[in-house]
């Protein structure tokens, strides 16, 4: 087992930093960077995706925390509306932060008018690298407890329950797709790819590892997190019969 510890805030010289946000923020940094080497190894211009980079971690951001305060607990901050702007202290939903994200990045790339299935597949290979840094942050602050457990990576917490910790397995989950996504780099993939892997992968782990969480809200026996990750596991399945059945006519 892992035992349990806690980090916060971290000082940086005279700089105080909220550990969580500062591993956030070096996610979108890190899976910018990918994104940005794929784009050159196809030829396409890195400077989109560092321009789109910004937009995409305020979209994130906002919708992430919409996401959390309208699905997952919304009656505490109906009575505590201050603290919906706390984000530092946690709760961003993925889901919530990928669907305001997807539709700011859209309108963006279309504005620079640029292929924008072709950048999308591409920041979709940057998704795991800054997914896999950005759950350090949750595990740090252990927002994420999972169901008791005698399994080697569980968490002995505070209270002498040894648990699940759902931001370190998402954390490995997303270090794991980031290293099939760099094997799969190594030959030249159909446009399209990582987008449909990501969201296969990314929807069925989702789903599953939701079950092992203990304070998420649930809406006949699932959580929201699982609604959303059955749609996009479709959407993936969707999309790769799509560029399979391109690729034949082609």
């Amino acid at each position: 087992m892992i035992p349990y510890f806690s980090l916060t805030t971290f000082a940086l010289g005279p700089i105080t930093l909220h550990a969580w946000g500062f591993f956030v923020a070096l996610g979108f940094i890190a899976g910018s960077a990918m994104a940005c080497w794929l784009a050159k190894r196809r030829g396409s211009d890195p400077g989109v995706i560092i321009d789109a980079t910004m937009w995409l971690a305020l979209a994130g951001m906002v919708g992430g925390r919409i996401g959390h305060v309208l699905f997952y607990d919304p009656a505490y901050y109906l009575g505590n509306p201050i603290e919906v702007f706390e984000i530092w202290k946690g709760g961003l939903s993925v889901y919530g932060g990928m669907i305001l994200a997807s539709i700011v990045g859209i309108l963006y790339l279309r504005r620079r008018h640029v292929d924008v299935f072709q950048y999308a597949d591409v920041i979709a290979f940057g998704l795991p690298f800054g997914m896999w840094i950005g759950r350090i942050g949750c595990f740090l602050i252990h927002d994420h407890p999972g169901t008791a457990t005698d399994f080697i990576l569980g968490v002995q917490y505070p209270d002498g329950v040894t648990r699940h910790d759902l931001g370190l397995y998402e954390s490995i989950n997303a270090l794991v797709l980031a290293i099939l996504f760099l094997w799969l780099s190594r030959r030249k993939q159909p446009i399209g790819i990582y987008l449909a892997v990501f969201a296969m992968w990314y929807g069925v782990t989702r789903f599953f590892l939701d079950f092992l969480r203990v304070i998420d809200v649930r809406y006949f026996s699932f959580t929201p997190g699982q609604y959303f990750s059955i749609g996009l596991f479709v959407f993936g399945i969707g999309l790769m019969m799509w560029i399979r059945k391109r690729l034949k006519k082609g």
